[in-house]
């Protein structure tokens, strides 16, 4: 490749404007030597025209004459962590703006080093707002790219796809593509570029037309059946789908024919799949904690018992005069089928002990039955239930409540008092004292574990101390008024 080239007017007055033309402007190390010899030499961002070399169109006021660089700079440049990744990424917008951006960004880092901290500030924006949109296509192209198989003039199977990107993207993704297909020789087409990779070596070569990337092939139908057997018609929400699949992708992804059609029968689906498993809270109240397991392990009345996870029953004795009600079971709970066995419930056990209270004697359960949550990459994360969620799944503890009749109930979090109370109660400000409830039960607020392993350092400590205080009080308040046999061995 060239090197870029800085051109000035040899006899044009100090303050002439510089052209900088660029042989590939998205190119960040070219852009970068670049600005830092600009930076160096300390010509501000108003006298610098930035051009590509196959743009063929300079600032009419720009000199014209190749010039070198200052042979000693008048002074280093410093740029931070921060702003050279987001720069890496920003260059490969399609705005024309970005380069002009980046040096101005750059200029003003050298006199003030926390700039990018400055949210608010216009140029900090408008480089936050291109990097967003480039990494969302970067996300998108991993996402949506779909390969069909073709063939080499060597018969060997080659998958192609074709993808149209917003931004320079192509060359940023080829080691992904790399690292989950080195296997299998891929062509990936797109009008900027396209990538092709032959088992050992990767090749890039100018951009296509649509027309010349692939058409259908066997694998269609696989794609269709997949997701058609995946779409879930209960969780269903049209804007949230488009806002993460926009239609303009829909043109490439086989599956996608089959959407409009999910879409109009996902009514029809649901009703179906709920008349299916029944509608539990048409039925009789069960009247027995098996009856219970038994029956929420089919449960569809709501769309997190319907996202494919199996519910975690509550645990302890039929007869216990604790009752501890979490939000939810978490991924450790829904693998393994029990509740509080996770992170959350291993300091719940620590902490029961330190108020020398016997697990084994309590009711342990929660308030949503099923395990609500998003995915990350491989990772399952916790998403909180709804207000409508935790008073359709409240059907279910009412009944465990009538069974199994507590003295006390503990609600950790705000999400499982909603579940007592019938409204989300304050967790700071009701927590540690007694609520009395109409069947004669007393209510004790706390905060979940879960709450307190977000925390870290200082604040971590101070809430754990606070957990102990109030399973403390509990404890004290149950001594007084019941057994001794009825909270310990």
């Amino acid at each position: 490749m060239k090197p870029a080239r800085v051109l000035n007017g040899g006899a044009a007055s100090k303050g002439a404007t510089i052209s900088v033309e660029l042989q590939n402007d998205h190119d960040f190390e070219e852009w970068r030597e670049v600005a830092r010899q600009l930076v160096a030499s300390e010509v501000p961002p108003d006298r610098i025209s930035w051009a590509s070399a196959n743009e063929g169109a300079r600032d009419l006021f720009a000199s014209t004459i190749q010039t070198a660089y200052p042979s000693a700079p008048s002074r280093p440049v410093r740029a931070t962590k921060n702003f050279l990744q987001r720069a890496s990424r920003a260059v490969m917008h399609k705005s024309n703006r970005r380069l002009p951006l980046l040096y101005r960004v750059l200029w003003r880092l050298q006199a003030d080093r926390h700039l990018l901290e400055k949210t608010s500030d216009p140029d900090v924006l408008q480089l936050a707002q291109l990097d967003r949109e480039v990494r969302r296509d970067i996300h998108k192209m991993r996402a949506f790219v779909r390969f069909r198989l073709a063939r080499d003039l060597d018969g060997i199977d080659r998958y192609v796809a074709w993808f149209e990107p917003d931004h320079a993207i192509v060359k940023a993704n080829a080691d992904f593509f790399l690292n989950r297909f080195a296997g299998q020789r891929w062509s990936i087409l797109t009008p900027q570029l396209s990538l092709h990779w032959d088992g050992s070596q990767l090749a890039t070569r100018p951009g296509v037309q649509r027309g010349d990337g692939p058409g259908e092939d066997g694998t269609e139908a696989l794609w269709q059946s997949y997701y058609a057997s995946i779409f879930n018609p209960a969780r269903l929400k049209v804007s949230m789908m488009v806002k993460e699949m926009p239609r303009r992708y829909w043109k490439n992804l086989p599956e996608a024919q089959l959407i409009p059609g999910l879409i109009a029968s996902a009514q029809a689906r649901e009703t179906r799949m709920v008349s299916a498993g029944g509608d539990p809270f048409q039925q009789p109240a069960p009247t027995s904690l098996e009856e219970i397991a038994r029956r929420i392990s089919t449960c569809t009345a709501c769309p997190i018992g319907c996202n494919g996870t199996r519910a975690v029953a509550g645990e302890g004795p039929d007869n216990a005069q604790l009752m501890i009600v979490g939000e939810q079971p978490g991924d450790h709970e829904e693998q393994q089928g029990h509740p509080f066995v996770g992170p959350a419930g291993q300091l719940l056990d620590k902490q029961l002990a330190l108020a020398e209270l016997d697990r084994s004697q309590i009711r342990m359960t929660n308030a949503v039955k099923h395990f609500k949550f998003e995915r990350s990459g491989k990772r399952r994360l916790h998403q909180n239930p709804t207000a409508g969620e935790i008073d359709r799944c409240r059907w279910w503890l009412d009944a465990e409540r009538r069974i199994v009749r507590p003295a006390v109930i503990l609600a950790m979090g705000a999400s499982a008092g909603r579940a007592i109370l019938g409204r989300t109660p304050s967790i700071a400000r009701d927590r540690g004292v007694p609520f009395p409830l109409p069947d004669g039960s007393q209510l004790w607020l706390t905060a979940h574990p879960s709450y307190v392993l977000r925390l870290s350092g200082e604040a971590r400590e101070r809430e754990r101390r606070r957990l102990e205080h109030d399973l403390l009080a509990l404890r004290s308040a149950m001594t007084r008024n019941l057994p001794e046999q009825a909270m310990t061995t």
